[in-house]
């Protein structure tokens, strides 16, 4: 088979943003409160009291000023301190499906495609709002295509792995055109009475369109040169969300079955991991790193982007280099890396090279070395 392109992306972003400050209010205040009703047991040891926060500690901490909530309503309520999102009957779209969609038609808009056009639909993402039927077979069906679909779960590397998944499936012949879309709702597994994770994410959700070159016909186009993933086992970002806890008897919505992180150890182990296996991937295609146009990297935290970029090239990248979306959006476990594709890739020259990566849960790290077009 021929070169497989980039030929579209597509940004859905929730209308809801939360700051810093208005998160940091919400939460110090839960705080307070639960100080003052549990200070006779705080102060026996039997429980610890809970530390505050502030905007600073938390910019500080990650570069995130702010993020955007598919609902907002209920996440800043101390009463409740989750979003409070409304049931949807099954014969109605899911909420992720609506996402998706939305997020898949400026994608094929971009690629100046057509849900005729494509014939395999992928929704990959750190968490689905079911088991089945896949979102991904639900949102074929609302778009209207023929063919297959199906999700994946790959944490904050979903969408590498993913658009991997599509790459190696229109080589093979399997699929012309795909749809590799990320609709991360993430702010469900998200514990707003935790300082140290309770600012970390954002929700919103991204797409690409992948196809044969030979069909390619869109303003922008990406050739992929290569595609590379791994894993390796850690327990230090974990979700023990469930089915499970029903048949163990365990709370399905303890602190354990949200996201909670071993933030330290992620940063030390992670960090050179990803450097290296940037490294390796560019040294396999004969690629300098100094060569590189640009880097649209996983958007977790500012101080592992800085740290890998610099490990990479020796000296801090200019946000030009390594576009820095994070601030705006937080953590959007997959997307961020297409997110940040998404907002810096229209002034690329035909030839320059990149590299989209992410990491993540797992470990998983994935990239895709790209040539403009």
């Amino acid at each position: 088979m021929g070169n497989v392109i980039i030929s579209g992306v597509g940004l859905w972003v929730p209308p809801n943003s939360i700051s810093n400050e208005e998160l940091v209010n919400s939460y110090n205040a839960w705080a307070q409160r639960y100080n003052q009703d549990n200070a006779e047991q705080i102060a026996a040891g039997a429980l610890e009291e809970k530390p505050y926060s502030s905007a600073e500690f938390i910019e500080k901490a990650s570069g995130i000023k702010s993020r955007h909530a598919y609902v907002k309503d209920g996440i800043l309520d101390i009463d409740r301190m989750r979003p409070k999102l409304a049931p949807r009957a099954d014969d109605e779209l899911s909420h992720q499906a609506q996402m998706a969609v939305a997020a898949a038609k400026k994608a094929l808009i971009a690629a100046n495609k057509t849900a005729a056009d494509i014939d395999m639909v992928i929704v990959s993402c750190a968490y689905t709002e079911r088991s089945y039927p896949a979102i991904a077979i639900e949102v074929q069906a609302e778009l209207g295509i023929q063919g297959f679909g199906f999700d994946m779960l790959v944490a904050c590397s979903a969408a590498t792995f993913g658009l991997q998944r599509a790459h190696d499936s229109i080589k093979a012949g399997s699929a012309r055109c795909a749809l590799v879309i990320n609709p991360e709702l993430i702010s469900p597994q998200i514990n707003y009475m935790d300082r140290d994770s309770h600012f970390i994410f954002g929700d919103v959700a991204t797409a690409i369109v992948m196809e044969q070159e030979s069909t390619w016909n869109s303003a922008h186009g990406f050739e992929v040169l290569s595609s590379r993933c791994v894993t390796s086992y850690s327990n230090n970002i974990r979700s023990n969300f469930s089915y499970v806890s029903r048949v163990t008897d365990e709370d399905p919505f303890a602190n354990d079955k949200l996201f909670h992180q071993n933030g330290r150890k992620v940063f030390k182990e992670v960090c050179p991991m990803a450097a290296q296996h940037i490294e390796d991937h560019l040294a396999a295609l004969d690629i300098s790193v100094s060569s590189l146009r640009r880097w649209w990297l996983h958007q977790a935290n500012i101080n592992m982007n800085l740290l890998i970029s610099k490990r990479l090239l020796g000296r801090d990248a200019t946000a030009d280099e390594a576009p820095i979306v994070l601030d705006t959006f937080a953590n959007t476990a997959s997307a961020g890396s297409i997110i940040a594709f998404a907002q810096h890739h229209e002034d690329l020259e035909r030839d320059d090279i990149g590299v989209i990566c992410s990491f993540g849960a797992g470990y998983s790290i994935g990239s895709l070395v790209l040539r403009k077009r």
